[in-house]
């Protein structure tokens, strides 16, 4: 009986330690000023990776290296940075060999995929993607609703319930969502260091939202 007692009482002790680390990472701010930062960005298919990289173009080269994510099978994402990277190389004379990696994961969820399904993907790309970000250690992660960002941004905040590295997670919701969260947006929000919003009904209803207006 007291073996019992006191294997709850390690397990209430480590619960209650870990929530405060926890709690601890996601009141972190973002460390003081850096000559560079590296930059893990989550694109996905069609418009998200065409929202992300208008984010990018306002980025300065400050933010270097810089890591892609996208999903096994996105060719068209893949196409896309490549291009975006070798043209903001031509406007730079200073930039003769841009600083960026292409990493692929398995796709959280395809359209159509069953609910149940989508479970034990997601958990296959998470336990994927932990090794990858671990690899990368990046010092900002930059998504904007794909699923795929859902097991990146969950993998940077284990770095820091870990003790390895703080990772400041910014999520952008799309411009497509006017008065409604996305799946992600919702499972993100309470998990990100700042959440952009695009629309004022959003702000609204998600007050500890930062609303910026349209910037993509």
């Amino acid at each position: 009986m007291a073996s019992v007692l006191l294997l709850a009482a390690a397990g209430a002790a480590g619960a209650a330690l870990l929530a405060l680390r926890l709690w601890v990472v996601l009141r972190c701010r973002a460390p003081g000023p850096r000559r560079s930062l590296s930059l893990l960005v989550v694109a996905g298919s069609g418009g998200h990776t065409t929202e992300i990289l208008r984010l990018l173009e306002k980025l300065s080269n400050a933010y270097s290296p810089r890591h892609y994510i996208i999903a096994d099978t996105d060719e068209m994402s893949a196409h896309k940075i490549n291009s975006f990277e070798l043209e903001r190389a031509d406007r730079d004379p200073n930039t003769m060999f841009p600083e960026y990696y292409i990493h692929r994961i398995p796709r959280s969820r395809e359209v159509r995929q069953s609910w149940l399904s989508t479970v034990v993907t997601t958990l296959y790309s998470m336990w994927l993607s932990f090794p990858l970000t671990h690899r990368v250690k990046p010092d900002l992660v930059l998504c904007n609703g794909p699923g795929t960002c859902v097991p990146i941004c969950i993998s940077a905040l284990l770095l820091g319930i870990l003790g390895i590295k703080k990772v400041i997670i910014v999520y952008v919701e799309s411009i497509c969502r006017v008065e409604h969260l996305s799946l992600s947006g919702k499972i993100l929000f309470h998990l990100s260091d700042y959440f952009i919003v695009q629309w004022p009904a959003l702000k609204e209803k998600y007050p500890k939202s930062v609303y910026l207006g349209r910037i993509v």
